[in-house]
């Protein structure tokens, strides 16, 4: 299947200039949402993936089905404030201020094989936090995943020494 078929461009979203590519269109076939839970997991069959860490927002829907298709727990990574228990923080740069991730303390046990999953690999800043708060908890990080890699905004460089695997790129 083509899933960038099934992509919606729409430009000057959020804001004058910026071209978003939005997954809803694909995930809203049920063909769509199968081959891209499909090509995300595929990879990682029988990698022994035992906890999959979604990133706020769409990384829930995308790391929610991965993990259920890999028979793995799931980790939901939050913006700040969004969970209820004691958590871990980690800030990263945004082109204008910061921002921050949390995670439950809990959440992942040392040793544990993870899996990040997320929709786009942009700037890398978000996901950078995410392997932070992977190794900080002590989890043993096998692959980052995204369903979109935009390459021109270079966010693979963020994440050097990582295993990225990314399905679509633009």
């Amino acid at each position: 299947m083509d899933l960038k078929a099934h992509i919606r461009h729409v430009p000057d979203f959020p804001k004058p200039g910026i071209l978003f590519y939005d997954i809803t269109t694909l995930l809203r076939e049920p063909d769509g949402f199968t081959a891209t839970i499909d090509q995300l997991a595929g990879p990682y069959q029988g990698a022994g993936i035992e906890v999959v860490v979604g990133i706020e927002s769409r990384g829930f829907i995308l790391g929610a089905a991965v993990a259920e298709r890999l028979k793995a727990g799931f980790v939901p990574i939050r913006k700040p404030g969004k969970l209820p228990a004691g958590a871990i923080r980690e800030a990263y740069a945004l082109e204008y201020g910061t921002d921050a991730l949390e995670v439950h303390l809990d959440a992942i046990h040392k040793g544990q094989r993870v899996l990040i999953v997320d929709d786009v690999l942009a700037t890398g800043g978000t996901a950078a936090a995410a392997t932070k708060l992977v190794a900080d908890l002590g989890g043993d990080l096998v692959a980052l995943v995204f369903l979109i890699e935009l390459g021109f905004l270079s966010g693979r460089g963020k994440l050097a020494g990582q295993t990225v695997h990314s399905v679509l790129q633009y």
